[in-house]
């Protein structure tokens, strides 16, 4: 069955506009935000250290990957560090041991990652709420485990040395500057992406399924296939963004696919703002500072990311750009 003014497509996907189009409001960022942030992206490499700002931009569409299945598909993963590191793992292996240029080894970490998401999520998504966070959290430490003992991987010692090959085999990424903009290009497709994925036909669905599910069942709509699309669009995203700080850094550990990283990456999200555009990246952008600039503390870096949370959640329960927005929607209707 489905919806009287919507057709469904062969596995019950939209194929022109859900039912309550109209009623569906998707929180973005206004062009002229987003318009200056390009720009001071463009111009921080040349006052900041690149390779802190190419960490932060990684980290930043991870959030963003896992965002878009937490915020917009409801769905709460234990275990997206997997995705993330195992793509690392994959595209430095191509890179050291395949010999192939850094644009099809990212490629190919994203693959993997969107591939392993496919097995995992059929898995995962047949059950609800903390049943599926759980499942996600096993499947993620059975694959740190396999990472763990794996010769491929490197156990301990992950993949180290990797060689900053030339993009498409003409353009050197020794220098950071020029390895910068190849990585800010990266994060602007991965984010383009998922902003027009919140924003399609699809997107809507997904707000349609996280908000009152049964009455998307009773539309028509498969819940089970959206939540899979999501799931695999998340991983792969997330991929995106391991395979590409692989190259960066040249190396892949244990570090990555460690459940501590799946608790990062929710800590970025909240922080920020779920459900919105921008929050995953300025949550990212305000744990890596942390991570970076006070890194002589040790341990009580742990501390200080747990204070800012419970303040953050004291202070802005919606996440930073969360409130923002409120604040602006508020003083625009006074």
């Amino acid at each position: 069955m489905s919806a009287p003014d919507e057709p469904a497509g062969p596995v019950g996907f939209a194929l022109h506009r859900p039912a309550g189009w109209a009623r569906t409001r998707v929180d973005g960022a206004p062009p002229v935000v987003c318009a200056v942030l390009v720009l001071a992206l463009l111009v921080l490499p040349f006052f900041a250290y690149p390779i802190f700002l190419m960490k932060a931009l990684c980290f930043a569409l991870f959030a963003g990957a896992f965002n878009l299945l937490l915020g917009y598909g409801g769905l709460m993963s234990f275990g997206h560090a997997a995705y993330f590191g195992f793509a690392g793992y994959v595209s430095t292996y191509a890179t050291k041991v395949w010999g192939l240029t850094p644009e099809l080894a990212i490629v190919a970490g994203t693959c993997a990652a969107a591939l392993m998401g496919l097995v995992f999520g059929a898995i995962a998504i047949r059950r609800q709420g903390i049943y599926f966070a759980m499942i996600t959290l096993a499947l993620a430490q059975l694959l740190y485990f396999i990472c763990l003992q794996s010769d491929f991987t490197g156990g301990e010692d992950g993949i180290q040395g990797v060689p900053r090959r030339a993009l498409l085999g003409l353009v050197p990424l020794k220098d950071d500057l020029v390895l910068y903009f190849v990585v800010l290009a990266i994060f602007l497709v991965g984010m383009f992406a998922i902003y027009r994925i919140i924003h399609s036909p699809f997107g809507h669905v997904l707000r349609m399924i996280r908000d009152n599910e049964p009455r998307a069942i009773s539309l028509g709509y498969r819940a089970p296939q959206y939540k899979l699309v999501v799931f695999v669009l998340s991983t792969a995203l997330a991929g995106l963004a391991g395979a590409t700080k692989g190259i960066v850094f040249q190396l892949a550990s244990l570090t990555d696919v460690h459940w501590s990283m799946s608790g990062e990456v929710v800590l970025m999200t909240l922080v920020g703002g779920m459900g919105t555009i921008l929050g995953p990246v300025v949550g990212a952008a305000i744990m890596i500072g942390i991570e970076s600039y006070f890194a002589h503390i040790g341990g009580w870096i742990t501390v200080l990311q747990g204070t800012i949370f419970i303040l953050c959640v004291v202070l802005f329960p919606a996440g930073i750009v969360g409130v923002i927005q409120t604040w602006f929607k508020g003083a625009r209707s006074a």
